[in-house]
């Protein structure tokens, strides 16, 4: 996803900042699934097999943390970006530290899923642009916004799947708020946005990116109903994951072959 924004800019690629983002990934799901609770009724077998093997995630956890510091350290003359990225990856795993001070941002309404999305949209679309642009134009943020809504609307569905263990938890979002219709509505707002921001983006980037941008976001929007009564770890890590890289190979075909 780092490399789909430099190509689709005529950005040069940081083989630091993929470095960056890979161990700072390890990092940061490691640290969410060890701070899992071993106290879950009917865990999946993903989850059943995170709560047993806790001493695996500290370990890649610390791992990829320090491993992503050092590439910090030869990047340091961006270190704000990176700390407000890091500030909000521990944001989104933070109410599940069992500590009264962390318990507290469970009653944040906003909750993890715009965190999640926020940190995967600095990640892949704003860092990669402000390390060489140092500015950016509207281009580069209508493309940032058009991230930014298509992750979180697939955000929006690991969110409804988890809202009964939320609830539980006291963790509150805007999909412990909303009811079916209100979940329904937010989702597609958020696939409009999408869309509106593409048609924007005709002329900077065109048409052949601008289809193969969308060609998840079709998938997406055609699996919706299907997603919201079908729970597998399959589709969700597999499938619904998957979408937010499924345009990066084919614009790096697209580039190349062109």
């Amino acid at each position: 996803m780092v490399i789909q924004t430099c190509l689709l800019f005529d950005l040069q690629i940081s083989i630091l900042l993929c470095g960056f983002v890979f161990c700072g990934t390890v990092a940061s799901y490691n640290f969410h699934w060890y701070l899992i609770p071993p106290a879950i009724e009917n865990p999946s077998r993903k989850t059943a097999w995170n709560i047993s093997n806790k001493t695996w995630h500290l370990t890649l956890a610390t791992t990829g943390l320090l491993s992503a510091g050092i590439i910090v350290f030869f990047l340091r003359e961006h270190w704000p970006w990176f700390a407000l990225i890091g500030l909000a990856t521990f944001m989104y795993s933070a109410p599940m530290i069992p500590h009264p001070l962390f318990v507290k941002l469970r009653k944040i309404a906003i909750g993890k899923t715009i965190y999640l999305a926020m940190v995967w949209s600095l990640v892949t679309t704003f860092l990669p642009l402000i390390i060489e642009l140092e500015r950016l134009g509207p281009s580069q943020i209508l493309f940032f916004i058009n991230r930014f809504f298509f992750i979180y609307a697939i955000c929006v569905l690991f969110d409804y799947r988890d809202v009964a263990g939320d609830r539980a938890a006291g963790i509150r979002s805007l999909i412990t708020y909303f009811n079916e219709k209100g979940v329904n509505w937010l989702f597609w707002i958020s696939i409009l946005v999408v869309i509106i921001t593409s048609c924007l983006l005709i002329q900077p980037l065109g048409w052949l990116m601008i289809v193969l941008l969308n060609l998840p976001v079709l998938v997406l929007s055609l699996l919706y109903p299907r997603a919201k009564r079908d729970f597998s770890d399959y589709l969700y890590y597999f499938v619904l994951d998957g979408l937010m890289m499924m345009s990066a190979p084919l614009v790096v075909l697209a580039k190349f072959a062109g």
